[in-house]
């Protein structure tokens, strides 16, 4: 079994984010820094915000918020792309990423899931309404 590191929670808060990404930033910029986070307890957004205000410009993501982790246990996927794609946007920071065409490309695989897809974004009913 792999070892997990005493930072591989799948329920990181922001303050737990900038503890660690001050440290990194110790040794290395932020150019080099990416950060994976889980939506397990709701705050990926939220750490994906605390890392952009610490220079972090690189965040992993999976459409439809697909996925999980074997090195944390429990958690649940990771943050939706489109999520981020939304927030990102929302923020002014334009990324040159279709979040539709990353939504219908999630929306191809739900079927055959067995369950809804855990992006908020898919989970929130359209916007504008029709």
């Amino acid at each position: 079994m792999p070892r997990r590191s005493r930072w591989a929670t799948p329920s990181a808060t922001p303050a737990d984010v900038e503890r660690l990404v001050t440290l990194l930033l110790e040794r290395l910029p932020a150019g080099r820094l990416a950060l994976h986070l889980h939506d397990t307890r709701g705050t990926a957004l939220a750490n994906i915000v605390t890392g952009l205000t610490l220079g972090i410009t690189t965040f992993d993501s999976s459409a439809g918020g697909l996925g999980g982790c074997p090195y944390a246990p429990g958690a649940s996927g990771n943050v939706g792309t489109e999520d981020v794609l939304y927030l990102l946007s929302g923020l002014g920071i334009e990324t040159g990423v279709d979040r539709e065409k990353v939504r219908a490309a999630a929306d191809l695989v739900a079927p055959s899931l067995g369950h809804p897809l855990p992006s908020r974004v898919h989970q929130a009913p359209s916007w504008p309404p029709a």
